[in-house]
């Protein structure tokens, strides 16, 4: 009967050690989205509020990036450095307005939706009112613009022609996502996943914990059984 119960105690112990090995990495969501950034001198700095809400000053440099990421901290920065001079060179200041420049970067053709190619990244220099909105600087020079019902931003100049912050999985196909907080231009929730955690999922471990009660029951029996 001893045998009986070490023998069962170490097929359950084993059963629960194939089962974590055997667990793949926990795949985290990915999002396909034009993410929002603002200058912050010479780098880039992820928006914390939405194009529609934030507005600039003279002088100031906005970013778009469209790619495929889990959240803002590991998000795609415009590939150009921010440069206002540059950028507004050819635009002269105007009484009564302000300058705004643009870097808009469509991203790579791995972020691109199936059967859509990015078009090349740009930039532009808006000259609008004095209380303008970010958006309504892109609007004036990188129209047709596409939002969704809920304020979120999906196409700048028409790209791409269809989706809006949509998941995509590991085959790079994309599934409808739940909707993203209006108060971003398109940013997933961080809730989303922020580190790439590799443990065990959690329906792994509850089913290791099902398999040790199991075991655990099966010892009791036999024990019971024996006396």
């Amino acid at each position: 009967m001893r045998r009986a119960v070490r023998a069962t105690a170490l097929l359950v112990a084993l059963g629960a050690v194939l089962a974590v090995l055997g667990a793949g990495p926990a795949q985290a969501a990915g999002y396909r989205y034009w993410s929002f950034w603002e200058s912050s001198g010479s780098e880039w700095t992820y928006a914390t509020q939405g194009p529609s809400l934030v507005r600039p000053d003279d002088g100031a440099v906005q970013g778009f990036r469209f790619s495929v990421s889990e959240d803002s901290e590991d998000s795609a920065k415009p590939r150009r450095a921010p440069g206002f001079t540059e950028i507004c060179a050819g635009t002269p200041a105007k009484d009564g307005t302000k300058r705004i420049a643009l870097v808009i970067d469509p991203g790579t053709a791995a972020d691109a939706p199936a059967g859509e190619k990015p078009p090349a990244p740009r930039t532009a220099c808006a000259r609008v009112g004095p209380d303008a909105s970010a958006a309504e600087a892109l609007a004036a020079v990188a129209e047709p613009l596409r939002y969704s019902s809920d304020a979120m931003l999906c196409a700048i100049t028409g790209y791409p022609a269809s989706g809006c912050g949509e998941q995509v999985s590991g085959d790079g196909q994309g599934t409808p996502a739940e909707s993203a907080s209006a108060s971003a231009s398109a940013a997933p929730s961080a809730s989303v996943g922020s580190g790439g955690s590799s443990g065990p999922s959690a329906g792994v471990l509850v089913g290791v914990g099902a398999v040790l009660l199991l075991g655990v029951a099966a010892v009791v029996q036999a024990r019971r059984r024996r006396g």
